[in-house]
């Protein structure tokens, strides 16, 4: 491991000036930034898809009762948590590389403000108290919550044994998709897993954005990802992202909004719609020269991700 680097005020280098940093006690700060409390868009782009996920099967049984009130507050917890626990597992997975890279190497491990040790328990602190509200779902969303550990422990050694870690993000990150479906329907159904495959698509267009930040770092110790395998065509490949995502989201709803009225089925229709304008507004302020824009285009997508859904809750009253 590289030599400690911290920064003077233990904050971390490209997340400064947040809640964390100004009112979270001293001794909470190191453990909330490992579970990126600081930077909460990695929180929404966990929550999003389960979002989308209980919409859609709320349209395709036509039913919103107090359990589905629940699953939304379950999940924004469950995000909240996994995301930190699953933070926390990637840290300690990296924590030989991120002190080689300049945007990590202030982050709680390599800096040395957390241990190890600490960052275990830490990670399973938070993992017992997701399980808590996991057991309060249906028998199948609870088997899919357990099922969703093994890409989220996969994911990150992905970029040591292939050139397509945001797939594996994407197939971890986007499973609320499932589970929030099961939390409403307790089954599953084609819907849900085209829904899916829209995620992963579309986490392959913001990640691949987002890790072209580090492809200079990333190529001196030889970390794959998909910005370093599409390089100057990388504008291609997420336009091709792009269309996926909005393409499959399109046939979930018709899937699953299949025995509702047309102008029902035509409302939702405007949800990837609307995600794909917006996509498209991130491609033309893509440049991966510039990072600052990276970061704000990648954050961008917590809007991005929340604009089918006013779309799905208007046509559940059609």
């Amino acid at each position: 491991m590289t030599e400690h680097s911290q920064m003077p005020d233990g904050t971390v280098a490209d997340s400064t000036g947040n809640w964390v940093d100004t009112w979270a006690p001293m001794t909470t700060r190191p453990y909330l930034r490992l579970s990126r409390a600081d930077r909460p868009i990695g929180t929404w782009l966990l929550f999003l898809p389960c979002m989308w996920g209980l919409a859609l099967a709320s349209l395709s049984t036509g039913r919103f009762g107090l359990h589905d009130i629940w699953t939304i507050v379950g999940c924004g917890a469950g995000a909240f948590l996994m995301r930190g626990a699953g933070c926390t597992w990637n840290d300690i997975s990296d924590r030989d590389f991120d002190g080689s890279v300049e945007r990590t190497k202030s982050r709680p491990i390599p800096s040395g403000q957390v241990s190890v040790q600490g960052a275990v328990i830490w990670m399973i602190v938070q993992a017992i108290l997701a399980f808590f509200i996991l057991i309060t779902f249906y028998d199948t969303a609870i088997i899919l919550g357990v099922l969703a550990l093994l890409p989220v422990l996969i994911y990150p050694f992905a970029k040591r044994f292939t050139w397509w870690p945001q797939a594996f993000l994407g197939i971890a990150i986007n499973w609320g998709a499932l589970l929030a479906w099961a939390a409403h329907t307790n089954g599953l159904s084609v819907a849900p897993i085209i829904l899916y495959t829209s995620g992963i698509a579309w986490t392959l267009f913001y990640d691949t954005i987002y890790s072209h930040q580090d492809s200079d770092d990333d190529a001196l110790i030889g970390i794959k990802s998909t910005a370093r395998l599409f390089g100057e065509k990388s504008h291609a490949w997420l336009r091709g992202f792009l269309t996926l995502t909005v393409c499959l989201m399109g046939l979930a709803v018709l899937f699953a909004v299949q025995e509702r009225t047309i102008l029902s089925l035509l409302v939702a229709l405007g949800g990837p719609w609307a995600l794909g304008w917006h996509l498209t507004y991130q491609l033309t302020k893509f440049d991966p020269s510039d990072d600052a824009s990276l970061l704000k285009i990648f954050r961008s997508n917590s809007f991005a991700g929340f604009l089918p859904l006013p779309f799905f809750a208007l046509a559940w009253f059609l």
